[in-house]
Protein backbone atom coordinates (compact mmCIF):
# COMPACT_ATOMS: atom_id res chain seq x y z
CA UNK A 1 0.00 0.00 0.00
CA UNK A 2 1.78 3.69 -1.07
CA UNK A 3 2.59 6.22 1.74
CA UNK A 4 0.92 9.25 2.00
CA UNK A 5 3.48 11.03 3.36
CA UNK A 6 5.70 13.24 1.93
CA UNK A 7 9.05 15.00 2.67
CA UNK A 8 8.92 18.50 3.83
CA UNK A 9 11.38 20.63 2.13
CA UNK A 10 13.33 23.00 4.33
CA UNK A 11 15.66 25.09 2.65
CA UNK A 12 18.21 25.19 -0.09
CA UNK A 13 21.66 23.64 0.25
CA UNK A 14 22.73 25.57 -2.88
CA UNK A 15 22.38 26.82 -6.14
CA UNK A 16 24.81 26.22 -8.79
CA UNK A 17 25.70 28.76 -11.30
CA UNK A 18 27.40 27.63 -14.66
CA UNK A 19 30.24 29.99 -15.43
CA UNK A 20 32.37 30.71 -18.18
CA UNK A 21 35.90 30.22 -16.19
CA UNK A 22 36.30 30.12 -12.53
CA UNK A 23 38.94 32.38 -12.03
CA UNK A 24 37.22 34.94 -13.55
CA UNK A 25 34.10 34.20 -12.13
CA UNK A 26 35.87 34.68 -8.81
CA UNK A 27 37.17 38.08 -9.61
CA UNK A 28 33.73 38.80 -10.44
CA UNK A 29 31.90 38.02 -7.57
CA UNK A 30 35.02 39.15 -5.34
CA UNK A 31 34.01 42.68 -6.79
CA UNK A 32 30.93 42.45 -5.80
CA UNK A 33 30.77 40.66 -2.32
CA UNK A 34 32.58 39.62 0.65
CA UNK A 35 32.88 35.94 0.52
CA UNK A 36 34.46 32.95 2.43
CA UNK A 37 35.71 30.22 -0.62
CA UNK A 38 35.47 26.70 0.49
CA UNK A 39 37.29 25.39 -2.38
CA UNK A 40 38.06 25.22 -5.86
CA UNK A 41 39.51 23.48 -9.18
CA UNK A 42 39.69 24.05 -12.63
CA UNK A 43 36.10 23.00 -13.16
CA UNK A 44 33.98 24.28 -9.96
CA UNK A 45 34.31 26.98 -7.20
CA UNK A 46 32.16 27.00 -3.62
CA UNK A 47 31.36 30.10 -1.92
CA UNK A 48 30.19 29.76 1.38
CA UNK A 49 27.02 31.37 2.27
CA UNK A 50 26.67 30.76 6.15
CA UNK A 51 24.83 27.65 6.29
CA UNK A 52 24.38 27.39 2.77
CA UNK A 53 26.99 27.98 -0.35
CA UNK A 54 26.84 28.61 -4.13
CA UNK A 55 28.38 26.50 -6.63
CA UNK A 56 30.39 27.88 -9.39
CA UNK A 57 30.55 25.29 -12.01
CA UNK A 58 32.57 26.45 -15.48
CA UNK A 59 30.63 26.03 -18.58
CA UNK A 60 27.51 28.01 -19.71
CA UNK A 61 25.08 26.10 -21.78
CA UNK A 62 22.28 27.78 -22.46
CA UNK A 63 21.36 31.14 -23.15
CA UNK A 64 21.25 34.47 -20.16
CA UNK A 65 18.33 34.25 -18.18
CA UNK A 66 15.29 36.07 -18.55
CA UNK A 67 12.79 35.97 -15.58
CA UNK A 68 14.31 32.61 -14.24
CA UNK A 69 16.57 33.85 -11.20
CA UNK A 70 17.55 33.74 -7.53
CA UNK A 71 17.17 36.43 -4.52
CA UNK A 72 20.69 36.64 -2.93
CA UNK A 73 20.10 37.62 0.97
CA UNK A 74 22.94 40.45 1.69
CA UNK A 75 23.31 42.28 4.61
CA UNK A 76 23.87 45.85 2.89
CA UNK A 77 21.76 46.24 -0.65
CA UNK A 78 23.17 49.44 -1.34
CA UNK A 79 26.45 48.55 -1.21
CA UNK A 80 25.84 45.77 -3.82
CA UNK A 81 24.11 48.20 -5.65
CA UNK A 82 27.77 50.59 -5.19
CA UNK A 83 29.92 47.73 -6.24
CA UNK A 84 27.32 46.86 -9.79
CA UNK A 85 27.98 50.49 -10.53
CA UNK A 86 31.39 50.63 -9.80
CA UNK A 87 32.33 47.03 -11.75
CA UNK A 88 30.47 48.88 -15.26
CA UNK A 89 27.35 45.76 -14.23
CA UNK A 90 23.88 47.40 -15.29
CA UNK A 91 20.92 46.78 -13.21
CA UNK A 92 18.28 44.54 -14.69
CA UNK A 93 14.88 47.24 -15.00
CA UNK A 94 12.12 46.90 -12.17
CA UNK A 95 11.27 47.40 -9.11
CA UNK A 96 14.04 45.10 -7.66
CA UNK A 97 17.82 45.05 -7.27
CA UNK A 98 18.54 42.30 -10.02
CA UNK A 99 21.56 41.81 -12.42
CA UNK A 100 23.13 39.17 -14.76
CA UNK A 101 26.57 38.07 -14.03
CA UNK A 102 29.12 38.03 -17.32
CA UNK A 103 27.64 34.32 -18.03
CA UNK A 104 23.89 35.53 -17.53
CA UNK A 105 22.98 34.35 -14.28
CA UNK A 106 19.64 36.32 -13.26
CA UNK A 107 20.43 37.48 -9.37
CA UNK A 108 17.98 39.41 -7.32
CA UNK A 109 19.66 40.99 -4.23
CA UNK A 110 17.70 41.16 -1.49
CA UNK A 111 18.26 43.01 1.65
CA UNK A 112 18.26 40.88 5.22
CA UNK A 113 16.05 43.19 6.91
CA UNK A 114 13.17 42.45 4.23
CA UNK A 115 13.35 38.09 4.29
CA UNK A 116 10.64 36.17 6.31
CA UNK A 117 13.24 34.30 7.67
CA UNK A 118 16.07 34.52 10.51
CA UNK A 119 19.46 32.72 10.62
CA UNK A 120 20.26 30.88 13.81
CA UNK A 121 22.40 32.30 16.13
CA UNK A 122 25.14 30.12 15.79
CA UNK A 123 25.18 30.25 12.05
CA UNK A 124 25.32 33.96 12.14
CA UNK A 125 28.19 33.68 14.73
CA UNK A 126 30.38 31.28 12.81
CA UNK A 127 29.65 34.01 9.91
CA UNK A 128 30.88 37.07 12.22
CA UNK A 129 27.72 38.45 11.88
CA UNK A 130 25.84 40.56 14.07
CA UNK A 131 22.12 39.66 13.71
CA UNK A 132 20.48 42.57 11.95
CA UNK A 133 17.11 44.35 12.13
CA UNK A 134 14.18 43.11 10.34
CA UNK A 135 11.51 45.19 8.92
CA UNK A 136 8.19 45.81 10.55
CA UNK A 137 6.71 43.32 7.60
CA UNK A 138 8.79 40.60 8.41
CA UNK A 139 9.19 40.92 12.21
CA UNK A 140 5.31 40.65 11.47
CA UNK A 141 5.23 37.77 9.67
CA UNK A 142 8.38 35.57 11.82
CA UNK A 143 6.16 36.31 15.04
CA UNK A 144 3.09 34.79 13.66
CA UNK A 145 5.09 31.86 12.71
CA UNK A 146 6.44 31.52 16.28
CA UNK A 147 9.77 32.34 14.81
CA UNK A 148 10.70 35.92 15.61
CA UNK A 149 14.44 36.90 16.61
CA UNK A 150 15.04 37.53 19.92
Amino acid sequence: MPSNKKARAIGFNHVALEVGDIDEALEFYGKLFTFGLRSRSRTDAFIDLGDQFIALQRGRKQPADDGRHFGLVVDDKEAVRAALKEAGVKVVPGRFLDFLDPWGNRIEIVSYENIQFTKAPNVLRGMGFKVPKKNAAALKELREKGMAPD
